[in-house]
């Protein structure tokens, strides 16, 4: 365990894939702390939307919201994008 806090082994992704499973937590949560420059995966300008801290965010908002008021956030979201295409 000691020679992974310190960086001297690297941790596999399966192995990583089934701590956060352990954990009860998605992968992602063991990347918070990284700084924007690595957030990115390599190959990408940072133009896809599901890579920004912002979609990120408002992802786990809108899941940590209960499920009856997800449902009419979501709807919402929605009309809203219809009503933008329309004008």
């Amino acid at each position: 365990m000691q020679k992974y806090e310190r960086g001297a082994n690297r941790v596999a992704a399966s192995t990583l894939h089934r701590m956060a499973g352990i954990l009860d937590v998605p992968v992602s949560f063991f990347f918070d702390d990284l700084p924007d420059d690595l957030m990115l995966p390599s190959g990408t300008n940072g133009d896809d939307i599901l890579t920004r801290r912002e979609s990120l965010e408002l992802l786990r908002g809108y899941y940590a919201i209960p499920e009856g008021v997800r449902k009419q956030v979501y709807d919402l979201v929605k009309a809203l994008r219809r009503d933008d295409h329309d004008g």
